[in-house]
């Protein structure tokens, strides 16, 4: 899909004509049709032919995602400039090609210019209106979709009252609540609220830099059985079928994370964390522990949270307006007032906290975990648990508890030879070395006031 005219963002004009039907990109029909400066095209096949020596057409537009039939012509072109030359048929009534001398030459300084070698990118208006046509605002999460996100965890029923509309606005949310509580786990099951995949872009071109945009640590790639249909149906290969994507960032996250990064030995750039986060959910974990003050991300991101456009420079000192079509969730365990300002608290409206784990949620925690530890669950042994080393001890429950501990006697049970089982004998002795640990004296405080809280 490609366009000449200017889009006004935040407009949601798009998002709304499209709402019934999924975006799509379509494969161009021409090299006018890619959106991108032949140069640009013919730098990308020159300088992929000078990595692997000899290659087919039919492997080389392949490489570059653009179909075959559209850079016939720029073949016939560089070989009758003595670019490229054949070496032997290929199948399919195509040729093999490599380099002259000529174009190793040309590739070398194509090279030195920009070391990009990969799929072809799109238009950065392309991309602006795709991510406007996905966004995750023009769907509607209601309550079944929620539950089916969180089918497989435990989860507070009265938590869904406030945390239904709140992911159904896509304004943004604070998390917060003691660690170990399951935040960071909530916020990453939020973004299967929104199902359906989306498309997104391998790389984006604008004023003469390339912006490598297709991440895997956060891009997962479509399993869709209907892969088959797409093959047999065009569609523009530069693009990826992706699920909605959770970007988490913790304690790492920097200024220069949220801004478009160049390389400038290779001259190539990298999408910010937020670009990459649109139209899925963007969480930063463990919020006002990074090493950035929370009033400088405030001021960052001030105007894009109250806009939904966020300003961005480029390598060669131009601005670029982009998109900030995310579901932003801070996950925190301090309280969000003691954190940023009344300003910021307004653009995130939601503040949702996660309490600590009744006994009975604990006792249904023990019994999720035990059925994938593959161990048989004993209520008995739970209480005995929560008695002498919660109540007794003035512990309070956490989310993490059972996992953890059901892991270290796992741990035991393997290095000792022995089946695995819920023991009172196995409690005593992990809780023992996973207590000390973690919690140290901080899991000990009031222990009268923290009893009373456990058995309530």
């Amino acid at each position: 899909m490609t366009t000449s005219t200017q889009h006004p963002l935040g407009s949601g004009l798009l998002a709304t004509i499209m709402a019934d039907e999924s975006f799509r990109p379509s494969e161009p029909g021409t090299l006018a049709e890619t959106g991108l400066p032949i140069s640009l095209i013919e730098s990308l096949l020159i300088k992929r032919l000078s990595v692997v020596g000899l290659c087919s057409g039919r492997q080389l537009a392949n490489d570059l995602s653009l179909p075959f039939n559209v850079l016939e012509s720029l073949f016939q072109n560089l070989r009758s400039r003595q670019v490229i030359v054949h070496q032997g048929a290929a199948p399919l009534n195509d040729y093999n090609y490599t380099l002259t001398e000529t174009g190793r030459d040309r590739a070398a300084i194509a090279t030195r210019a920009c070391s990009y070698v990969g799929a072809a990118p799109i238009p950065l208006m392309d991309y602006v209106l795709s991510a406007e046509a996905q966004t995750i605002r023009a769907e509607s999460p209601k309550r079944a979709q929620l539950k089916n996100a969180f089918r497989d965890i435990s989860i507070n029923e009265s938590l869904f009252e406030s945390l239904g509309p709140a992911v159904n606005s896509g304004a943004g949310l604070f998390l917060y609540g003691e660690p170990g509580n399951g935040k960071s786990t909530l916020a990453q099951r939020i973004t299967q609220c929104f199902g359906h995949e989306i498309w997104i872009p391998n790389a984006i071109f604008e004023d003469g830099q390339i912006i490598k945009f297709f991440d895997a640590a956060y891009h997962q790639r479509s399993n869709d059985d209907s892969d088959t249909l797409l093959s047999a149906a065009s569609y523009d290969r530069r693009w990826v079928k992706v699920q909605r994507p959770t970007v988490v960032v913790g304690g790492e996250l920097t200024m220069d994370s949220l801004e478009i990064r160049h390389d400038p030995n290779s001259n190539v750039s990298e999408a910010s964390l937020q670009m990459k986060s649109n139209c899925g959910c963007l969480l930063i974990d463990d919020f006002g522990r990074q090493r950035i003050e929370p009033q400088e991300l405030l001021n960052r991101w001030i105007v894009p949270l109250e806009s939904r456009i966020d300003f961005l420079t480029l390598a060669s000192g131009k601005k670029i307006q982009v998109p900030f079509e995310q579901l932003i969730i801070f996950s925190t365990n301090l309280e969000p007032c003691d954190l940023v300002d009344d300003a910021f608290l307004r653009r995130i409206p939601y503040k949702i906290e996660i309490s600590d784990p009744s006994p009975k949620e604990f006792q249904l925690l023990f019994q999720i975990y035990c059925e994938r530890f593959e161990c048989e669950f004993d209520a008995e042994v739970v209480d005995y648990l929560l008695k002498k080393h919660f109540i007794e001890a003035g512990r309070r429950l956490r989310r993490c508890h059972p996992r953890d501990l059901l892991s270290q006697i796992r741990n035991f049970c393997t290095y000792n030879d022995l089946p695995m089982e819920m023991r009172p004998e196995y409690f005593d002795r992990v809780v023992k070395s996973y207590f000390t640990a973690v919690l140290g004296d901080g899991g000990n405080k009031s222990p009268n006031s923290q009893a009373k809280r456990v058995q309530q």
